[in-house]
């Protein structure tokens, strides 16, 4: 390869290949070196905090049904009514019964009634906690907790530990506390 000598920063020459550009200055280096940077370099984006806190809001409204104890072996006995099926007969043992459908029963031996909107239950039943979001009509026995919400109807003789009615909810018919419970109507 061909070398041609060209002046140094120091004066003196230097040896560089034939064919390349010549070298630069550390005058222009510095230039071109700064105009890159410029170029390049973004602005400095601002630290911004983005924890947002967080806190608790507590929503009035009725308190949520506990949840039926749990059995030895990890299960509850759970019936479920669905739409448009209607059941009638005695129901016992049952921890609980959601009602979306049609009942004609006795209840009895279980912890909880849930009946949704759609739900009926006709007949008597014997329990620790109601849940009534749809209509009820006979015998309805609450150890502990009565809950009437907005759409729901309850209607002949009613007994209760506590008593919890949402507004709109309607409870008809021979209605008494439980001896030993506490009334709340909301």
């Amino acid at each position: 390869m061909f070398f041609k000598k060209k002046g140094g920063d120091d004066g003196t020459a230097k040896d560089q290949p034939a064919g390349l550009a010549p070298a630069t200055t550390p005058a222009t280096d510095d230039l071109a070196a700064k105009g890159a940077s410029m170029t390049q370099q973004k602005p400095p984006v601002p630290a911004f905090n983005t924890e947002v806190p967080k806190r608790v809001v507590d929503i009035p409204g009725p308190a949520r049904r506990p949840e039926p104890p749990k059995k030895p072996e990890g299960e509850t006995k759970r019936l479920t009514v669905g739409r448009d099926i209607i059941l009638s007969g005695e129901i016992t043992s049952c921890d609980v019964l959601v009602v979306e459908g049609r009942v004609e029963a006795t209840l009895s031996n279980s912890h909880a009634i849930e009946i949704s909107s759609t739900g009926h239950f006709k007949g008597k039943a014997e329990i620790d906690e109601a849940d009534i979001n749809g209509s009820f009509d006979g015998t309805l026995s609450v150890r502990n907790r009565l809950l009437v919400r907005a759409s729901g109807k309850v209607t002949g003789t009613v007994r209760y530990g506590q008593l919890e009615v949402e507004r709109g909810g309607e409870v008809t018919g021979d209605v008494q506390l439980v001896s030993g419970g506490t009334s709340s109507t909301s």
